[in-house]
Formats: structure tokens, C-alpha cells, sequence
């Protein structure tokens, strides 16, 4: 059964489309509709709300269950331009390179940076880059073959903004770090390497929780589960907090710092 919605601004109520869909079709067509009357408006960058103030609807909403809740029978839904959009694994893996670059110019070439091409490092300063392009190594691989995103897109603005964050502390701790007048930590060795440690430690369990989570949502699908621990020993911690995978990561950083003895 053939079934017409009228599609209004959200803000200002202007009557924007009216698009024609079958009550048996989903959101997701009635945003594909939209798309062919407007090229620019692809379904990514469209939020429908039931309400104008309301929440958006998902893309696997049914029209008839939209129509069946309204008083008059007849459906209008409340458009919002999300704006140009990007994919998750582009902002990722933008965001991830930029410091894994950043650090190794400082490192390789400290006689841009410094002026002194005579420099000479300390056994610290070499694990403390070993440490930090292995963790965003990490973090472009799992984007790649870890992560599976509920949204495909985000708005494009915050590829600048989050590259703006990472790149730019990057550049602030490699400063410092790979610094002609860095002196070590002031217990030596064994600081060094109990910072060492924990990092991988952390590390390791950081991959395990996102292995973990990944595993709860099929490839290609947007199921939302409750994470529970499994056979992987660093996923116990799941018993204690919701997203363990951000306490490894505190983790890791507060050793690299005990490893490094700087805050930066």
C-alpha cells in the first residue's frame, strides 16, 4: 500500500518534501527518496525525527508503525541536515597517523627541531618511541580490521578538531621527549622498566577489550550488546567497569609516564 510523507524543517517547519514510500518500507527508504529529489542530501547526512524536538528515528523503523501511532493517520516527519559527512575509518586513521608521523619527525631529525645535530639519546628516548609508534600502530591497524562502527559517518568538522587534538599533543610530548637536555627517570633502570611494562601490559589489555567488543557485533550489522568477560583474562575487568578498553588505555599512559618521568 502506497503511502505519502510529508517531511518538514525541524527548526523552522517549513514544509521541505513529500515523498511517496510503501508502509511496508523502512526509514531508510524514505531517506533514500529524499536523496533522489536532493543529490547532496545523502542518507548519511539526514536525521528524521517523529517529533521536531523529538529523537531521531533509526534507519530500520517501519513507516506502517510510524503511521499506526499517529492520531490522523497521515505521517509527517522533521528533517535536520547533519551536514557534509565523513567516514569513521578516514577520521581514524587521519587522526592516528598524525602522531605516529609527528613523533618520528622529533625523533629522526631532532636537528630541525633542536639545532644540535650532535645530540645524543638516552636508553629511555629510544623505548619511549618504540612505545609510542607502537601504540598508534596499533590503533591504525585495529581501525582497519577491528573496529566495526554503528554510524558510518561523522561530520566532517571533526576530522579537524580531533586531528587538531592529536597532532597537536603529539608534537608537545615529542618535544620534550626526544629533547637534547631530557635527563632519565631518577630511579634508573628499574623505573624505566617497571614503566616499561605496565605499558605493554595495558596495552595488551586494550587490544583484548576491543577484540572483545568487536566480537559482539556481527560484521555489517549495528546490534548493540551487553559486553560480558570472556575466556581472556584482561576482560575480568569488565565485572568492575563499563569500557575497560579506556582504563587500559588511562593505563597505558600513566606508565609511559612513569617510564618517561615527564607529564607531558
Amino acid at each position: 500500500m502506497s503511502l505519502t510523507i510529508e517531511i518538514f524543517h525541524s527548526k523552522s517547519l517549513k514544509q521541505l518534501f513529500s515523498v511517496k514510500v510503501n508502509d511496508t518500507d523502512t526509514i531508510s527508504h524514505v531517506k533514500n527518496a529524499i536523496n533522489s529529489q536532493k543529490s547532496k542530501l545523502y542518507p548519511d547526512r539526514q536525521m528524521l525525527k517523529s517529533e521536531a524536538a523529538g529523537k531521531a528515528l533509526k534507519d530500520e523503523e517501519k513507516v506502517a508503525d510510524l503511521k499506526k501511532n499517529s492520531d490522523s493517520g497521515n505521517v509527517r516527519l522533521y528533517f535536520k541536515d547533519l551536514g557534509p559527512q565523513v567516514g569513521w575509518t578516514t577520521v581514524f586513521l587521519t587522526e592516528y597517523a598524525g602522531p605516529l608521523f609527528i613523533y618520528l619527525i622529533f625523533y629522526l631529525r631532532p636537528s630541525i627541531i633542536y639545532s644540535n645535530p650532535n645530540a645524543k639519546y638516552q636508553q629511555v628516548t629510544h623505548f619511549a618511541c618504540a612505545c609510542w609508534v607502537f601504540h598508534y600502530a596499533k590503533r591504525l591497524l585495529e581501525t582497519v580490521f577491528v573496529h566495526r562502527f554503528s554510524h558510518a559517518t561523522m561530520p566532517i568538522r571533526n576530522i579537524f578538531k580531533n586531528s587538531f587534538y592529536y597532532w597537536g599533543f603529539a608534537a608537545y610530548v615529542a618535544y620534550y621527549n626526544n629533547h637534547p637536555l631530557y635527563t632519565p627517570p631518577m630511579f634508573g633502570s628499574m623505573q624505566i622498566y617497571i614503566g616499561l611494562f605496565g605499558f605493554l601490559f595495558n596495552e595488551l589489555g586494550n587490544l583484548s577489550i576491543h577484540l572483545a567488543l568487536r566480537d559482539l557485533r556481527p560484521a555489517g550489522s549495528k546490534v548493540r550488546k551487553i559486553p560480558l568477560p570472556t575466556s581472556n583474562p584482561f576482560t575480568k575487568l569488565f565485572n568492575f567497569v563499563s569500557c575497560p578498553n579506556y582504563s587500559y588505555e588511562i593505563g597505558s599512559w600513566i606508565f609511559f609516564s612513569i617510564m618517561t618521568q615527564s607529564l607531558c
